[in-house]
């Protein structure tokens, strides 16, 4: 229904958008299908209260050490009034005092806080619209993430934690474990 010429799902959304009399745009991502909706308002909230936020997103702490070093699971790491510094497939925070040494993740365990990033997006239509005439940066480039762009071009994204999970779609085996979850809710 948008445009195949789009390079990104960002980008669809803003097509839409375009055509839309609105101040905030949510992005629910497609590969994230246990999204519980009261995740969508607790990623808006900080928008009502504060203009000069141009995009946030969740983030949920990881309680499994699977998820803490799968490059599959984006992480994220956020300042004291919880605007995100950096986001990486790799484990970040970095526990240089407990992990060094190791020579894999395998033997590597958790020993602080580690926030997963959660497939949803809210924006200032204003700032989507700018934002996906952007070149892309070398950061988004490397990590093959989007959200780099706006934190290598200067511009703030607050992340909301979350108490409810999330489990993005990303490689064949994921539907199995999606199956399964939702399997699980239904008992």
């Amino acid at each position: 229904m948008t445009s195949p010429e789009h390079p990104t799902g960002t980008d669809r959304v803003a097509e839409v958008a375009n055509k839309l009399h609105c101040d905030i745009v949510v992005n629910v991502q497609g590969d994230e299908p246990l999204i519980h909706p009261e995740m969508i308002d607790q990623a808006i909230s900080p928008f009502l209260d504060d203009p000069s936020i141009p995009m946030g997103t969740l983030c949920k702490e990881i309680d499994n050490e699977e998820e803490a070093f799968d490059p599959n699971v984006v992480k994220v790491v956020f300042d004291g009034n919880g605007f995100a510094l950096y986001f990486s497939r790799a484990p970040i925070p970095w526990d240089r005092d407990h992990w060094s040494g190791k020579s894999s993740f395998a033997e590597l365990a958790l020993t602080r806080p580690m926030y997963k990033h959660i497939g949803l997006y809210v924006y200032r239509r204003d700032f989507l619209l700018h934002y996906t005439k952007m070149p892309q940066t070398p950061l988004e480039a490397s990590e093959k993430l989007e959200q780099l762009r706006a934190l290598e071009s200067g511009y703030r994204i607050k992340t909301v934690v979350t108490e409810h999970d999330s489990f993005g779609v990303d490689i064949p085996e994921d539907l199995g474990k999606i199956l399964q979850r939702l399997a699980e809710r239904r008992d």
